[in-house]
């Protein structure tokens, strides 16, 4: 499996659904989990940008992936 550098992530109330993505942009994995599944799956990545819509939640769970040792970045919606 090619190394995910990218996670793009949509927050919703009772699941996440996620995208990995290596250096060429390429989809890696795909999936949708619940919230305690997402940061499990997320702490056995190695380091990498986790990106995820600016939402109620979303600094909450940016501060959670963030102690994984993951770079967080909050897009605003447009």
């Amino acid at each position: 499996m090619s190394e995910i550098i990218t996670v793009e992530l949509d927050l919703a109330k009772i699941v996440f659904q996620l995208h990995g993505a290596d250096a060429s942009g390429r989809m890696v994995v795909r999936c949708k989990l619940r919230h305690s599944q997402g940061l499990e799956l997320l702490e056995g990545l190695p380091s990498c940008t986790v990106a995820t819509e600016a939402c109620g939640g979303a600094h909450f769970w940016g501060w959670e992936i963030g102690k994984l040792g993951h770079e967080v970045r909050l897009i605003p919606p447009a």
